[in-house]
């Protein structure tokens, strides 16, 4: 399921932040973390891994993915393990953390990425946005987790029902200007929609292809593709059902 992700060929350099920066960084955003060793894509985690105090943590894309797959797994079977949410968590947590993927979402009040990856406290660094529009807010805090904390892996989640894409395709297709700040997410996702299919069949479209086009934007990010090309990232987009709560990767 969670297995796309997209390459560079750029230069695998990480550029080391100026002492002030990283400083500026840290007191911005509480807790820090080092680069994760590098293992074999190969590599499995123990069964406890999600529910152990300090468990092993993903540190490569691949693991990644399989975690993410796991935990969404757990979610739609209603097997629920609602990991790292202990005292011992929470005090741990007040010193570091060691987010092991970026979710970039939707505001949907449906689609909340620790519940639907099933995962707890310090796990995932989500962002969220209508209909994952990137802007300087949303692409600064993706870099910040990728070069500051290390983080192996951006899902771009879409998900069934989008509120702010079906808006985009109704705003095209009769020329309605949509009110206050509304209207800039509509040109955002404009690009992507799908002149190809007609009524839901084209929101349904879009939604996808307009997750793609955000993951494609991301992976082409000069800093992003240097730690993609060092192996150190992968840029993945996905799809969230409504109705079977399954993500799906979209190629």
């Amino acid at each position: 399921m969670l297995s796309n992700t997209r390459t560079s060929n750029t230069e695998p350099v990480r550029e080391e932040a100026a002492p002030s920066r990283r400083a500026l960084l840290r007191t911005a955003v509480a807790g820090t973390a080092a680069a994760g060793s590098v293992l074999a894509l190969g590599s499995s985690f123990p069964a406890s891994a999600a529910t152990s105090g300090a468990a092993v943590r993903p540190t490569t894309p691949q693991q990644a993915l399989r975690e993410l797959e796991a935990g969404n797994r757990r979610w739609r079977t209603h097997r629920q393990e609602h990991p790292h949410e202990s005292p011992a968590t929470r005090l741990r947590l007040t010193t570091a953390q060691h987010p092991f993927a970026i979710v970039l979402g939707c505001v949907d009040s449906r689609v909340p990425p620790e519940l639907v990856f099933d995962q707890g406290l310090g796990d995932l660094l989500t962002v969220r946005s209508a209909g994952e529009v990137l802007d300087e807010a949303v692409l600064g805090s993706i870099a910040y987790g990728v070069l500051e904390l290390a983080v192996p892996l951006v899902l771009v989640l879409g998900h069934q029902s989008c509120g702010a894409v079906k808006a985009a395709v109704h705003a095209e297709e009769t020329g309605e200007r949509l009110p206050a700040h509304i209207q800039y997410l509509a040109d955002q996702i404009r690009p992507s929609i799908d002149h190809a299919q007609q009524g839901e069949a084209r929101v349904s479209a879009t939604i996808d292809a307009n997750a793609r086009r955000t993951r494609d934007r991301l992976a082409a990010e000069p800093d992003l593709a240097r730690a993609i090309s060092a192996g150190k990232l992968a840029v993945a987009a996905a799809r969230y059902d409504l109705r079977d709560q399954r993500v799906r990767t979209l190629r």
